[in-house]
Formats: C-alpha cells, sequence, structure tokens
C-alpha cells in the first residue's frame, strides 16, 4: 500500500531538472558561436564606447550642474523643471520640431518609397541616373546647399523667387521669406524634403529590387493586373524590412533638424520661429557651455525618439 501510495505522489509531483539560468544559456551560445562574436566585436565596442557610454553619461549629467570648468555638481530634478517649467523657448522648440516631424517624417517617407518604385520600374540602365539625381541633395553639405536655398528665397530684387513674382505682378516690392514668422517652418520643411532622399530611398530601392518574380508571376495567375495592385498585395508585403528600416530613420531625421535651420534663418531665428530641440541643445552646449542643462535637453530628445521608435515597431514591426 505505501509503495502503491508513493507511485501516486511521485506521478502527481514530478520531480524537474533545474533548469541552467539564462546568463549560462547566453554565456554558452558565446562560446559556441565565438567566431561570430569575435567579427562582431569591433562594431560591439565601438557602439558601446561611442554610443551606450555617452547615453547614460549625459542622463548622469543631466542631473547636475556642469560648466565645464567646475566639476559637475548634483542639482536633483532641477534641470528637468526648468526645462518644462520655466524655458518657454524649449517648450516652443518642442511644438515647432513635432509639427516639422508630423510633417516631413509621413511625407518624406511615403515620397522617398514612392520614388524608388518609380525608380525600380524603369529599365536598368537608367536607374543609375536617376538614383544619383534624387540621392545627391542628402549627401551635399546643408552649407553647399544653403547657398542655392537663400539665392532662391533671398529678400530683395535679386532673389530668384521675388525676381520672378514681381516680374509677374503678383508683388509689389521684395518679400521677406526667411525673416517673416509665416514662411520660415514651411520653406524650412520644403528644403528638408528636398534633402531626405538617404539612406531610407536606397533602402527602398534594394528592397524593391529584390523582390521575386516568381510572386509577380503568381499575382498575375491569380488575378492581380494592374501595377498598383502589384504594390499593394505584392510589393509593400515583401519589403516591410526596408519600410521598418526606413521609417527609423525617417524619424531619428525629422527630429534632428538643425543644420537646414541654422543655415538658413540663424540661431536664433527671428522670434525663435525656427528654433527647434537641437538648435536649442547646441545654443546651451557649445554656446553658453550648460552641459547640466544640455545633456537634459538631450534626455528628453533622446525619449521621444525612443517613444516614436517604439510606436513605429508597434505598427510595421508585427511580422
Amino acid at each position: 500500500m505505501s509503495e502503491q501510495a508513493n507511485v501516486i505522489v511521485t506521478k502527481q509531483h514530478p520531480v524537474r531538472p533545474l533548469e541552467p539560468g539564462k546568463l549560462a544559456v547566453l554565456w554558452s551560445e558565446i562560446k559556441r558561436n565565438r567566431v561570430s562574436y569575435y567579427f562582431l566585436a569591433p562594431f560591439l565596442i565601438l557602439f558601446t564606447f561611442f554610443t551606450i557610454i555617452p547615453i547614460f553619461t549625459s542622463i548622469a549629467l543631466s542631473f547636475t550642474y556642469y560648466n565645464i570648468l567646475e566639476p559637475p555638481r548634483f542639482i536633483g530634478l532641477s534641470n528637468y523643471r526648468l526645462l518644462f517649467v520655466d524655458d518657454d523657448i524649449f517648450l516652443k522648440a518642442v511644438g515647432i520640431t513635432l509639427k516639422f516631424a508630423f510633417v516631413t517624417g509621413p511625407i518624406g517617407y511615403v515620397l522617398a518609397f514612392l520614388l524608388a518604385w518609380l525608380i525600380s520600374q524603369i529599365p536598368i540602365k537608367y536607374r543609375f541616373f536617376y538614383t544619383l539625381c534624387f540621392y545627391t541633395p542628402s549627401i551635399t553639405s546643408a552649407v553647399a546647399m544653403s547657398v542655392v536655398w537663400l539665392y532662391l528665397f533671398a529678400g530683395d530684387r535679386k532673389g530668384l523667387l521675388n525676381y520672378f513674382l514681381i516680374e509677374l505682378g503678383i508683388f509689389d516690392e521684395p518679400y521677406l521669406f526667411l525673416q517673416k514668422v509665416e514662411t520660415i517652418i514651411p520653406i524650412i520643411i520644403i528644403v528638408s524634403l528636398w534633402m531626405s532622399m538617404g539612406v531610407g530611398f536606397l533602402a527602398f530601392l534594394a528592397g524593391l529590387q529584390n523582390v521575386p518574380k516568381d510572386l509577380y508571376e503568381a499575382g498575375a495567375i491569380d488575378g492581380v493586373k494592374y501595377r498598383w495592385q502589384q504594390l499593394i498585395y505584392i510589393t509593400i508585403p515583401a519589403v516591410k524590412p526596408q519600410l521598418l528600416f526606413g521609417a527609423v530613420l525617417q524619424v531619428v531625421a525629422s527630429l534632428q533638424v538643425f543644420d537646414v535651420s541654422v543655415q538658413l534663418v540663424g540661431l536664433p531665428s527671428p522670434l525663435y520661429a525656427g528654433h527647434t530641440i537641437l538648435a536649442h541643445l547646441f545654443d546651451y552646449a557649445f554656446i553658453r557651455f550648460e552641459m547640466g542643462y544640455a545633456s537634459a535637453i538631450a534626455v528628453v530628445l533622446f525619449a521621444l525618439m525612443l517613444g516614436l521608435n517604439r510606436l513605429i515597431f508597434k505598427w510595421l514591426g508585427r511580422d
């Protein structure tokens, strides 16, 4: 009877082997794939020293008063309280940056994908030329591009746009495009969109050119006849990884607008109409040398980027 009871107890409560810890499993995987990690080591080292460590350093400095000349002095949440309560210019910069991001982000994203799709439809021998034409503005420095745009929007009769508008009789006198609060943000948006065909555009183009031809043939058998049907039902699902990659790059670029604004309207811009978060950070970090306060601005910008990227991964990264 006791042996039967022991058997029943053993069946009801089987003895489970101890599972190895997650760190032990990770270490065993690293040892098993150590050759792969040797190849990853240069990137991981650079990423740690130039990304991970600066992020944690900025977070630590954001709780201090630090002016480079003196050692950091811990002041708690004073920088954040000043940032969100007393710094009206920062709040204005946040609004301008978000307005800019919500306009240039989706438009630049869709425009880059559509242009890449159109280029992928033309013969191969012409693709390089069109790719170079659209990609060149993104690798040209903002200083060089601003020379062209400053000439276009110059506030005198020699400005190209003013010259044509006066010749057509629309204006009687030159319009100060880069000094008027109403036109500063639209001009920055236009220039940024012109320069937005960057790495994301190339990623879209590469992904579109690598879609298997068999999918289009199978779609034709199933009744897919028109180009827009191929785009919706075959092309877009096949390039989802590139869509996710391009969306992340577009969000980061739209929140980091700085060079275009400074080159076109200066720092500070008239009535802070073109003042962005990164311009505010540059002002306190490299003009006023208040590194603790600048670190708090950087942390807020990092949190904003991280939050928007998480939304993108939620929308596009399900597969």
